[in-house]
């Protein structure tokens, strides 16, 4: 959604800079779409669990081009449908399938958990429908609560086939011509660092992000990641949407620019 994210800052009077970070490719070929849904609807599964709306999105739109749209919808209708957040849940409904259960804001692996701890696991079948990598510590933890979970990956993360933008977007930043960063999916930052080592540029990196940029995480997760590698994160919205995130970062940063501007003004005395 980088056009969207762009209007936004440029609504906000920022200038938006845009660099793919990540490309997503799909795994669901026809035959593992049938495969999924014939085990959803011969109950296979008890317990479904959507990550994100793009997985959601994706095996409906696979459902329809091989005409099983019909069989899928009324499988979940009778199983345990538990969503991560708010896209999943708008695009389960959106087909006609209210979810049984969804996290709460901030909408992370932890809000997942405890939604999931109303029901009793031990010994249920669960498919646990991954984003782009795995989510290991909700995989871990629902067969530490023994239920019989299985794990599906509908698309994949990827970093993008050209990374000439990434590689001018880390100059851009170690050079300071960059006054803030917004992440709003950590594999985001993850590749940023990585195009930066092929560089040779890590270091610089890190440094400029963490002593000249303003750096906005959209959510928890994305923050936590950031962290971890050692960079200080100044901006984290109540909401964890692009929206609250753009607000959020444009008034920091025009309190930052009041506040320079109050310690170089030196009354005069006499």
């Amino acid at each position: 959604m980088s056009r969207e994210l762009a209007r936004l800052v440029e609504k906000h009077g920022g200038v938006p800079i845009s660099a793919p970070a990540v490309r997503e490719q799909s795994e669901l070929t026809h035959d593992l779409a049938r495969k999924l849904i014939g085990d959803l609807a011969s109950d296979r599964h008890e317990v479904v669990v959507f990550m994100t709306g793009v997985a959601v999105s994706l095996l409906f739109e696979v459902a329809d081009q091989i005409g099983r749209r019909p069989d899928l919808v009324a499988a979940l209708r009778r199983l345990t449908t538990v969503c991560r957040g708010p896209k999943p849940t708008a695009a389960l409904r959106g087909f006609g399938v209210p979810p049984t259960l969804t996290a709460r804001d901030p909408f992370t692996s932890a809000e997942l958990i405890d939604a999931l701890s109303s029901i009793d696991l031990e010994g249920r079948r669960v498919i646990l429908l991954h984003y782009g990598e795995r989510s290991e510590t909700l995989a871990e933890t629902l067969r530490a609560r023994r239920a019989q979970l299985e794990e599906l990956w509908l698309y994949r993360w990827l970093m993008p086939e050209n990374t000439e933008e990434l590689e001018r977007l880390v100059a851009s930043i170690v050079s300071g011509e960059v006054d803030a960063l917004t992440v709003t999916c950590q594999i985001q930052f993850r590749h940023l660092l990585q195009v930066a080592e092929s560089l040779g540029l890590a270091r610089e990196l890190v440094r400029a992000l963490d002593e000249r940029v303003v750096v906005a995480a959209v959510g928890p997760t994305c923050e936590a990641i950031v962290r971890a590698y050692g960079v200080r994160v100044e901006v984290v919205p109540e909401h964890p949407k692009m929206g609250p995130l753009v607000v959020a970062l444009m008034r920091h940063l025009e309190l930052r620019g009041r506040r320079a501007e109050a310690s170089t003004f030196k009354p005069i005395t006499h």
